[in-house]
């Protein structure tokens, strides 16, 4: 497995809320849903997306934003329109203060105060409730939004997404996290590949022949006893000279790495109903539950067991970088 499949793997939609989204001019919609991760792209028309964290961008059809949250955003036909609809943490809309969720209903997963079939304007809008803990190790790199101009890759898939959004089948809803999940890759694997694109250390690191292939053996097993010298050995250079180029590549030392991989899985796999600190401990790489809750507590601050309880940091919390990245 490389660094990146690793990675990617985390943040996977499931029972992501998905909508299709329907204005005419004037028009401007406030998101305040608090969701962690939020991924849209228009179908038809255009519009201004202007994050409370970021600079403001315009998107046209086919362009896929990429939002991360939770820090609310505004779109909108112009940036000075004034907002006329708000969306709430519980998905519900609101105008003027009145609740218009079901008032603005067009029909499955269709929603919009213009008329299905006649709006200037569609949006297809989803957006992730939960990344996993792993998955934060890549969302948490990311800038306020990315936006990826369309491709053609891209336009197969809204295609699919916007005939596949109003439909109410049996199993319909793994097929739509699954596009979901396709047009969230898309993007970010072209802001990984984006020159001076500011993507992650460990990223840019996998590509050196000696700390890439460090990074490959830490994911591949990250619950072996590695020690920087059988890195060093497994590499073909010296323990030192390891140390030297993992830490000037990454910006922590490979044990560092390693504990926060590991500490990542662990979280991850305390949220499964039937886990038990010590079975996670084993699956990991500790020898016993109590040294998973030590490193697991210096770590994160907290118990696995406070972790578990929701002593954590929630699903509506992704700290990252501010900015607006939109790439060629």
């Amino acid at each position: 497995m490389d660094t990146l499949t690793g990675l990617l793997e985390g943040p996977r939609a499931r029972s992501a809320f998905l909508m299709k989204s329907v204005f005419d001019p004037p028009w401007a919609m406030r998101v305040e849903d608090r969701a962690p991760l939020s991924v849209m792209t228009l179908v038809r028309g255009s519009a201004w997306l202007l994050p409370d964290d970021g600079e403001a961008v315009r998107i046209g059809p086919g362009d896929v934003a990429v939002v991360r949250g939770p820090v609310p955003y505004t779109l909108a036909d112009a940036a000075d329109t004034p907002v006329g609809v708000r969306i709430g943490p519980d998905q519900r809309c609101s105008a003027q203060g009145e609740d218009v969720t079901e008032r603005f209903s067009l029909g499955v997963r269709t929603w919009g105060p213009a008329r299905e079939g006649t709006g200037s304007v569609v949006l297809l809008s989803g957006t992730y409730q939960a990344p996993s803990e792993i998955g934060r190790r890549l969302l948490g790199a990311l800038p306020a939004v990315l936006v990826r101009p369309v491709r053609a890759a891209d336009a197969t898939l809204i295609t699919l997404l916007a005939s596949e959004v109003a439909r109410d089948e049996p199993g319909q809803e793994l097929v739509l996290d699954r596009l979901l999940d396709l047009l969230l890759i898309g993007v970010l694997r072209a802001w990984l590949a984006a020159p001076g694109s500011g993507a992650p250390a460990w990223h840019r690191a996998q590509g050196d022949p000696v700390v890439g292939a460090a990074l490959r053996l830490l994911h591949e097993d990250p619950a072996y006893g590695w020690t920087v010298a059988e890195l060093a050995r497994r590499a073909g250079v010296s323990r030192a000279a390891l140390a030297r180029r993992f830490t000037e590549l990454v910006g922590e030392p490979p044990v560092a790495y390693l504990t926060g991989w590991r500490i990542a899985l662990a979280a991850d796999l305390l949220r499964e109903p039937d886990a038990t600190v010590a079975t996670v401990a084993r699956r990991v790489g500790y020898g016993s539950a109590f040294a998973l809750s030590a490193a697991f507590k210096r770590v994160r601050g907290v118990s696995p067991q406070q972790f578990r309880e929701g002593a954590g940091t929630g699903p509506g919390t992704v700290p990252g970088v501010s900015g607006t990245v939109v790439l060629g």
